[in-house]
């Protein structure tokens, strides 16, 4: 049994109280029963598989009637708690912050009645078997650390809406944490940029765009079949002036030109690893899609294409070079790896997705309001944080056909394993239930008369595609 050091002596104690002290204060409506709530996800043996059965655990001093109406009914100030999270201890690679973005989908395909629902990306077990289901779409923003690990500190959570354009949300949650970090000193002038990387699903040129303004690098995977742009030539004179350069298409190696800068780094899991580096190139944008409502020239966002070239890959073994895009210019070799290693950090995020769905249960819960979704996101994202930092405090209580850990390397769920020990310490916060009787509920033998509505899901704000279905939009809505 490991018991918490007294304050002052441990950096670990004192974060760990500090912190669920301020997601304490956060509450502002249910508090103890939603802060219960949380300790009963850190402390009930084994995963997280019933809502209801967290009331069971002994954290939890009220009863499972409690537990809903803490979700359907509790309060939580959201920009104070994202102000706490950024002001945790944050992991940085090669001394600088990386930020990762990526959604997620809460499936909920048979809540025919509850509102706000998207079809949701499933990625399927075989080639073509990837579907689209209907659930809450939820776009998360974790700070990434070093080395092979499963951690990351999560910042920022937020659910798309129908009405949502998916980018746009994804630049405002970027700004805000940034921002959010500059506020509390995490970042402070004369830093290395923050990196931020995301997958082959976010529009990387326009991110950057969006972002042109903060003290970050954008770093995102291109599809192989894309074709770039350099800068054109000087101007002859005659007609109008080019808006583009030579033409780079990724298939045909007879358009690429000479690398601007190239690495070759020995690794354990991939074998050697080339790296090169082409500069000054984009994309070619026109008005249509994201770019429709642009007024006047469509902006020319350069930046540098990295190509990725591996000996061996861990499943298939095929060496299959992977394309990326950063808006970081005149890479000299140190930036070069520094990039492409801060990028490869980024699948951390999906180990985080993966424990907060299987273990700590945060797709569990069967509710219908969204409000309340995102109240239980909040609460597991507390409780994701309190394991991050309890981990120098937690045993390694692993079982017999487990082998020990080194010390520090715990994974999250070998702290969770721990944390009803480290709970037993710590101040208790919470107020005692006041004794209540159950409600007399609906009368028996009467049927509900307000029957909830059918919400179908998708998306209900519909964008133009075309400059004619805009110019038509236009004159129907000024006629």
């Amino acid at each position: 049994m490991s018991i918490l050091p007294e304050p002052g002596t441990g950096a670990g104690a004192g974060a760990l109280r500090d912190f669920r002290a301020g997601f304490h204060q956060c509450l502002t409506a249910r508090s103890d029963a939603l802060f219960e709530l949380t300790d009963a996800v850190l402390c009930s043996s084994g995963p997280v598989v019933s809502l209801p059965g967290l009331s069971l655990t002994g954290v939890f001093t009220r009863g499972h009637g409690a537990l809903y109406d803490a979700l359907s009914a509790g309060r939580i100030d959201a920009d104070r708690f994202r102000e706490a999270l950024a002001a945790q201890p944050l992991g940085r690679v090669r001394g600088r912050i990386v930020l990762a973005v990526d959604a997620t989908g809460w499936l909920r395909p048979d809540a025919n009645c509850s509102p706000g629902r998207l079809y949701c990306h499933v990625t399927g077990h075989g080639r073509g078997q990837d579907q689209m289901v209907p659930g809450w779409s939820y776009s998360f923003i974790a700070a990434l650390e070093p080395g092979a690990s499963s951690w990351t500190q999560i910042l920022d959570a937020a659910r798309i809406g129908q009405d949502d354009d998916p980018a746009e949300v994804t630049a405002l949650q970027l700004r805000a944490v940034v921002d959010r970090l500059i506020a509390t000193g995490q970042h402070q002038p004369g830093d290395a940029p923050i990196a931020v990387v995301t997958d082959s699903g976010y529009d990387v040129p326009r991110l950057a765009h969006q972002l042109r303004d903060l003290p970050v690098i954008v770093i995102g995977r291109l599809r192989s079949d894309r074709v770039l742009y350099g800068l054109p030539g000087a101007y002859t004179g005659t007609g109008r002036p080019p808006k583009h350069g030579r033409l780079f298409r990724m298939t045909d190696p007879e358009t690429w030109c000479d690398t601007d800068t190239a690495t070759s780094t020995p690794t354990a899991r991939f074998g050697r690893l080339e790296a090169k580096a082409w500069a000054h190139l984009h994309a070619r944008l026109t008005h249509r899609a994201a770019w429709i409502g642009h007024e006047g020239d469509l902006p020319i966002i350069d930046g540098t294409l990295i190509r990725l070239q591996t000996e061996r890959l861990p499943h298939t073994g095929k060496p299959t070079p992977l394309w990326l895009w950063t808006s970081q210019q005149d890479l000299d070799p140190g930036l070069l790896d520094a990039i492409w290693s801060a990028w490869l950090r980024r699948f951390d995020i999906e180990h985080t997705f993966r424990f907060l769905k299987q273990t700590l249960g945060w797709t569990i819960p069967q509710v219908r309001d969204p409000e309340s979704a995102d109240r239980w996101t909040w609460l597991v994202v507390a409780a994701f944080t309190q394991l991050g930092l309890a981990r120098a405090l937690a045993a390694d209580l692993r079982l017999p056909w487990e082998a020990p850990a080194v010390a520090g390397r715990l994974t999250p769920a070998r702290v969770r394993r721990d944390f009803p020990n480290l709970h037993a310490a710590l101040p208790r916060l919470t107020r005692a239930p006041k004794p209540s009787k159950p409600g007399p509920g609906r009368p028996a033998g009467q049927r509900n008369r307000r029957k909830a509505p059918i919400r179908d899901p998708g998306k209900k704000a519909k964008r133009e595609k075309t400059m004619r279905e805009r110019e038509q939009h236009l004159t129907s809505t000024k006629g």
